[in-house]
């Protein structure tokens, strides 16, 4: 990246950052709302399993609406969340199923980080059947990829609000300025978009904040060294420093899709256990301080199944990350239709 357009990148970056008291003091969290989060795994998986793929509903805790964050397996999750008791504080629905209640009234919109197929699977199978005309939110990149290769009258109908004529405009395809913050319609939350590198494609993470509580929600991503000599995760390092130092992040949630036995070349824009380490030691350099993430959740999600007889890369990954880590963090690894408070 040139210098001039880094200089740019930062300056967006860290702009929320530097005027945190100032947003902060004006924004405000509904009376008795705690500020932490709820998080459940519709999908957890990096591939392979069709009915278990990347997708979670996040709220802040005791919120009436969530934002859906990826969407890789959606109506099938929410099935698999409510056999485990998730959302038993929703009232029901009265034409529709406990599964379409929640999938049509409970989730306000989507955060897409990237328009790869394991990240969208699920909202286009279910637009058919969705109400109303909810956000999608994401980069320019990711929306445009949206419109131009699923809602396209090819591969999909058009339910966005652009595109192929005609428009059906059951999502609002909502583009996301980086670093720029803006509100969730319906919710508590507040939200702010960063890009990141995966292999060929833009990825994105999204910052959620309710009152002064924050929740770093990771797209697909590989680490700086392997970027091409992009640094957008050592930008992002810069922007949660602050909020590890004060004690805000609540938790970190990102992708460690393949064991440390994979080789670099072969990784195609993802996280091993080694490279998540390095790059978690990295934002304990950029906060500073003695053990400055001890204690923080970090949500691991996106392994991807194998389908070599005798190899379980969950149990290899999670292995690997308590085996390499030094930092006090606490790894979790969620199941489909978990539910995981905040802390």
């Amino acid at each position: 990246m040139r210098p001039s357009l880094r200089h740019r990148l930062l300056s967006c970056l860290f702009a929320p950052v530097l005027l945190l008291g100032a947003w902060a003091a004006q924004a405000q969290t509904p009376t008795g709302q705690a500020e932490n989060f709820e998080l459940v795994a519709l999908g957890v998986a990096g591939g392979l399993e069709d009915g278990n793929l990347s997708s979670y509903l996040v709220r802040a805790r005791g919120d009436a609406h969530y934002l859906g964050l990826d969407a890789g397996t959606v109506l099938p999750g929410i099935a698999r969340a409510l056999d485990k008791g998730a959302f038993a504080d929703l009232p029901p629905g009265q034409d529709a199923t406990p599964q379409g209640q929640v999938f049509r009234e409970a989730i306000a919109g989507y955060f897409i980080s990237h328009a790869h197929l394991d990240h969208v699977e699920g909202l286009l199978i279910a637009a058919t059947d969705d109400t109303g005309h909810k956000p999608i939110y994401g980069l320019a990149s990711t929306l445009d990829s949206l419109s131009r290769d699923y809602f396209n009258w090819t591969a999909w109908p058009n339910f966005a609000d652009r595109g192929a004529a005609p428009a059906l405009g059951r999502y609002r395809l909502t583009e996301t300025v980086p670093g720029q913050w803006f509100q969730i319609p319906g919710t508590a939350l507040s939200a702010s978009v960063y890009p990141l590198s995966h292999d060929k494609l833009t990825s994105s993470m999204v910052l959620l904040r309710t009152g002064q509580a924050y929740y770093a929600y990771f797209g697909d991503t590989g680490p700086d060294a392997l970027s091409g000599g992009q640094h957008r995760l050592a930008d992002i390092w810069q922007v949660l420093a602050p909020l590890v130092r004060a004690h805000r992040l609540k938790g970190l949630q990102i992708e460690v899709s393949l064991p440390n036995d994979v080789a670099d070349a072969q990784l195609f824009g993802h996280l091993t256990p080694a490279w998540l380490l390095k790059e978690l030691d990295a934002l304990a350099t950029t906060t500073g301080g003695r053990q400055p993430l001890a204690g923080l959740p970090v949500v691991v999600g996106h392994i991807k199944p194998s389908l070599v007889a005798g190899r379980d890369p969950r149990s290899l990954i999670r292995q690997q990350l308590a085996d390499g880590s030094r930092l006090g963090v606490r790894f979790l690894f969620p199941e489909q239709g978990d539910t995981v408070l905040l802390p």
